[in-house]
């Protein structure tokens, strides 16, 4: 019996995974979440629609994966001389990706449709773009002494990003850094 080396199907083409990445960002950026389609991801792309339901089952899976590493990198914040520096670093940093950012574009079309639909939902508390930064961020303010090692990270998550997510989201305005850095403060001193 042989043993194998590599995974059963074709291996996946990147340059036509990075042409599917990018134009589900231009699609979503010209045209909407809602008026995307698979079909028209795969002509943007340039590959076939076979192609595009061999790698992913829904538009929301190719956006999120389209989203998923810039939202990380956009949203790691560098460690800091204090706790307080680090956590309005991260305010920061997730004010500009909900606003400002494709990225940030996409994960809010996503949430948006996460709203009536399970599966997208499901997708989206798989891979916690907002919940991992924040943890990263929360860790660290622990590692300064400047929070208590609860055991309920997710509460304090919530806490953290909540916020900031319900004041873009839901009455569509920003804060300024002097703000960001008192609701810093007031997530530490909890």
């Amino acid at each position: 019996m042989t043993e194998r080396t590599r995974p059963l199907g074709r291996p996946r083409s990147e340059d036509a995974r990075l042409a599917v990445l990018r134009a589900v960002d231009d699609m979503l950026v010209e045209e909407g979440y809602a008026a995307m389609t698979m079909k028209g991801i795969a002509e943007r792309a340039g590959v076939g629609r076979q192609t595009v339901y061999r790698w992913w089952s829904s538009k929301a899976e190719i956006l999120l994966e389209a989203s998923a590493a810039d939202a990380a990198r956009e949203l790691t914040v560098r460690s800091g001389a204090d706790a307080e520096s680090e956590v309005t670093a991260f305010l920061v940093a997730l004010t500009t990706f909900l606003t400002r950012s494709d990225a940030g574009l996409a994960y809010r079309a996503l949430l948006g449709e996460a709203q009536h639909d399970r599966k997208v939902a499901e997708l989206l508390s798989g891979t916690d773009v907002l919940g991992d930064a924040a943890r990263a961020v929360i860790g660290s303010a622990r590692a300064h002494g400047a929070l208590a090692a609860e055991p309920d990270t997710d509460a304090l998550v919530a806490e953290l990003v909540g916020p900031l997510v319900y004041r873009i989201l839901a009455e569509g305005r920003t804060a300024e850094r002097t703000e960001l850095q008192r609701m810093a403060a007031r997530f530490l001193a909890r």
